[in-house]
This record gives C-alpha cells, structure tokens and sequence, in this order.
C-alpha cells in the first residue's frame, strides 16, 4: 500500500510518500480502506516528536479517517466487512489502509460524503465535549470563540447556536469572521497578529470586552493560545469557564490573579482521554452529533481537498492557519 509517512522529525516537508506493507488487524481490531483522512493540529505536532503520544517510526500521521472496513480481526462484534465507517485513529491515517481498534469506530451517518466524515468526529467531538461537559453551556449564554473559523472553532460555533447560546466568533480576518457568522455566531471580530507590546496586550483585551459586552462572556472556547488566551481571559463574566482547547499561537503564561478576581474556571479539554475514561458518554455525545448533523444543524465545512502524495502541503497550510474549516487529503474516493 502507499502511505505518507515520518521517517525522522521534522515539519510536513520531511513526509515521504513510500510502499509500506498491509497491516493486519488483530484481536479486537478492523482494517479500514482509507477514502479521506482530516487533517488536525495534532498532525502538525506528531511529526516534530511535540505531541503527547510518539509513535515508533516510521509511521503516518492522521488520527481521523474515513472509509470501508475490509478485515475483520477475532472477537469483534457489531462490525463487518464493508461497513462504511469513521475512524479515530490516533495517527496512520495518511495511508491507504490502517487498523485500529473497533471500539475506535462510529458508523457514517446515511447521505454523509466521505470528506464530511473524515471531518466530523474530531473537531465536532472536541468542541461538544467542551461546551457541553467543560465549560456547561447553557442556553442564552455568551459563548466566545477564539480561532473561530478552524477546524474545531468553527464547529464550536455552530455548536454553541444550536445549544441556544449567543456566539461571538473572534478570529484573525473579516473573511475568517464572515465564514463564522455564516455558521451561525451572532456577531463577530477580527483580532490583530502578534506579538503584543504592553498597550497592544491592553487593546486587544478591550477588543475582546466590547465584542462580549458588559456582562462578559460566560465561555471563552480558546483554541489559539499565546497572548491571545490572557486577553480573552479578561473579557470572561463572573464564573465563567475558560476552556483550554489548543495552542498555534504558543503556550500562554496566564496571570493566576485574573480567575481569583473573576471568580472563574480554567478548564482543560482533552477528547482523547475523557472518551477513553467514559466511552458511554462520549458515544452518547457522537449520538446527539448525528442527530444535529441528520437535523441540519451542524455540517463540516471543507475549505480544502489534497490528494495523499500532497498531504505535507495539507499539513503545512493548517499549520499557517490558512484552513477555513476543515483540510482533508482524499485517498483514491
């Protein structure tokens, strides 16, 4: 089969589209033929040795794919040959075949095409696991979205709409923001690039207090990070729940003081543990997902489609925060 795989650490432009042999599923395990892979920012830290797991090389990257189960492993139950399925991989993806576990595997909603599968699970499981058991967002609340038109960002939009929340979407381009509104938040601002002398740090906090209003927003999603995350920290309501999502701008170093004075939560979101720690309410999540996308109200956007021997590019341009929506590599679909 071919894969895109690492052979040393490096950056997408060290990716190399080689022969790799068919693996095969063992006990407990399916073999899924890859039609589209999504690509996340885990992609982009997997393949520098910076992300929390380090697979032994060579390896692919790609943690979430769509496609066809074409082998079966001992004791599975519930899974075929032939079953059109979304899988969460971990890394591997960016090949033509890959196994993984089958309790890894949700079924594709009818009528879902394959790039919209390969979108859907990541992005839409992360962002429902934060407004939903993290950051308990309820009805008529101000929920402020950072990086708001990206993969998980905007899926946290749209989310947020369809849990009756008031979405302002923060991002770095009127084209960004109007993608945003578009998909739901009510209104909408662009932020400036970095870095942040002292009164830019100042500026940009009042950027964030003025698009929430008065009150403050009562969930801060933060899937940016760097100066951005203390900025939008100031602009939280009284008890409100920032959520740690993701860092393309850096790892921020947040004044303790600030959650003291706003009485507030700092809240870490991790889909990856939470589902393997309570997989009953993560299906039951991936459940109420299919149940919005088959209701209309939530649809991956795919801004991007790369073929597999162009898979660094697609890495590359999520890296650079170039992606609206979601960049998927298609694998002969």
């Amino acid at each position: 089969m071919k894969a895109m795989l690492s052979i040393t650490p490096g950056g997408p432009q060290t990716l190399q589209l080689q022969d790799a042999a068919l693996p095969e599923p063992g006990a407990g395990e399916v073999r899924i033929r890859v039609r589209a892979c999504g690509v996340n920012y885990p992609d982009t830290l997997i393949i520098e040795d910076k992300y929390q797991f380090r697979p032994t090389r060579p390896f692919s990257p790609g943690g979430e794919v769509a496609g066809e189960i074409d082998a079966v492993g001992d004791g599975v139950d519930g899974l075929a040959v032939g079953d059109r399925v979304i899988g969460m991989v971990g890394w591997g993806g960016m090949a033509e075949y890959v196994v993984t576990r089958a309790v890894k595997c949700a079924p594709i909603p009818a009528g879902m095409p394959w790039d919209e599968a390969a979108a859907f699970v990541f992005t839409y499981g992360t962002s429902y696991h934060a407004l939903k058991q993290r950051g308990e967002l309820g009805q008529g609340d101000t929920l402020l979205v950072l990086g708001a038109a990206g993969g998980v960002g905007l899926a946290a939009v749209e989310l947020g709409r369809a849990m009756g929340a008031r979405v302002i979407a923060a991002a770095s381009s009127a084209e960004k923001v109007a993608l945003a509104k578009a998909h739901g938040a009510a209104d909408g601002v662009v932020y400036p690039p970095g870095p942040f002398d002292k009164d830019g740090a100042k500026a940009l906090a009042t950027l964030f207090k003025d698009a929430v209003g008065a009150d403050g927003a009562n969930v801060v999603y933060d899937g940016v990070g760097g100066a951005y995350a203390e900025a939008a920290l100031r602009a939280i309501a009284w008890e409100g729940r920032f959520l740690v999502v993701g860092f393309p701008a850096g790892i921020p170093a947040i004044p303790l003081n600030l959650p003291l004075l706003k009485g507030c939560q700092i809240v870490g979101v991790f889909l990856g543990s939470w589902s393997e720690r309570d997989p009953a309410a993560n299906q039951q999540n991936i459940n109420e997902l299919v149940e919005l996308y088959a209701a209309g109200k939530i649809k991956p956007h795919v801004s991007a489609h790369y073929p597999l021997a162009e898979a660094g590019q697609a890495i590359t341009d999520l890296a650079e925060r170039r992606a609206l929506g979601k960049i998927v590599v298609m694998i002969d679909a």
